[in-house]
């Protein structure tokens, strides 16, 4: 008797063998799963998604549709991916060159979002609950917290787990509107206040 999965593909979108996909992960219409990939738990992969192999995708990952993940991106729990964004892989592309050994690899940490047709250039990193605003170009590490938008993309502010702008006080401190929680804004760099 043959093993029940235990997420849902739509019936257009191909899932290749080998790949780790875990309880409750929807896959919609025309997307295509890589060998090898590992996608965590509850993920929602929308239309007309390629995840190639071997990328990693931790639970809760919500992935809006036309995005690509390209092998060497790491994304941890409660990522948010925009519609039509997209990683690289590679920083110096040729046709005729092949550079398939000399994938980059970039992380997109927990809880981060990056907005509809953001491009993030392979190699940088994005720290948790940093928020890329809609467009942006990312060509540096983004740090944990942190708003940037533009090209290049800029550092403009700080975001909350909430997703809500943060505004700091003199004495560095900032509340989020929606949860109450409280962040310390101090040498450059934001944490929440435990």
């Amino acid at each position: 008797m043959a093993e029940e999965k235990k997420y849902f593909a739509h019936a257009t979108a191909i899932v290749d063998e080998g790949c780790e996909i875990g309880e409750g992960t929807k896959i919609w219409h025309f997307s295509h799963i890589m060998p090898n990939c590992k996608i965590g738990e509850r993920c929602n992969i929308g239309q007309n998604v390629v995840i190639s192999p071997e990328v990693i995708l931790g639970r809760n990952v919500k992935i809006q549709n036309n995005v690509s993940i390209y092998t060497g991106v790491i994304c941890e729990d409660d990522v948010f991916l925009g519609p039509s964004m997209v990683f690289t892989n590679i920083t110096n592309p040729r046709s005729a060159v092949n550079r398939k050994n000399q994938y980059a690899k970039t992380v997109v940490k927990k809880g981060a979002s990056i907005g509809a047709n953001a491009t993030i250039v392979c190699g940088h990193d994005i720290g948790q609950f940093a928020f890329i605003g809609a467009g942006a170009v990312v060509t540096k590490n983004i740090p944990d917290y942190a708003l940037v938008i533009g090209n290049p993309a800029k550092q403009v502010g700080w975001m909350s787990e909430y997703g809500h702008k943060l505004v700091f006080d003199k004495t560095g401190t900032a509340t989020c509107p929606e949860s109450g929680e409280k962040y310390l804004l101090k040498n450059g760099t934001v944490k929440k206040i435990e």
